[in-house]
């Protein structure tokens, strides 16, 4: 094999133009993070999620929309907060549950998830993440009774 052969194949395998930009958003918001105070960080955190969702495409936009609803009714402890350029959700700084519009990794869903500070336990396994397509009545009351057992002591 050449190694512009080998060079290419080991670009494949790498991280995509839309991880990439991600890893560069959460940088960012890093850098925005250590320059605010802490009293600023829940005004500030609300603002840019509520920008974030605003640059969202339909139908991520409206879904995105709703689910910021639903959280601040079910948990309203939680602190919104962008993560890697994401809707997310946090207790004591650690992030909770975050939302991912389709568009973000042109993926077919959107997809709305719990990272391991949710208090989901249930057994030896149980669901971290959601594939939305919409949100119906039946939908928003599961994911409201997930954050609100997510956030549960």
């Amino acid at each position: 094999m050449s190694p512009k052969t080998d060079t290419q194949k080991s670009a494949k395998k790498g991280f995509t133009d839309e991880e990439r930009a991600a890893m560069k958003e959460r940088v960012q918001e890093l850098k925005a993070e250590a320059r605010r105070g802490p009293r600023a960080k829940q005004a500030d955190g609300e603002s840019d999620v509520l920008a974030k969702i605003a640059q969202m495409p339909k139908p991520d936009r409206p879904m995105a929309e709703r689910l910021h609803a639903i959280i601040k009714a079910s948990a309203p402890t939680l602190s919104p907060r962008t993560w890697y350029g994401m809707p997310a959700y946090a207790k004591d700084g650690n992030v909770v549950c975050f939302f991912q519009g389709a568009h973000k990794f042109k993926a077919r869903y959107a997809t709305f998830g719990f990272s391991d500070k949710a208090n989901l336990d249930e057994g030896t396994v149980w669901p971290v993440a959601f594939a939305l397509k919409e949100l119906t009545a039946a939908a928003e009351a599961r994911i409201g009774a997930l954050v609100k057992k997510a956030v549960s002591s």
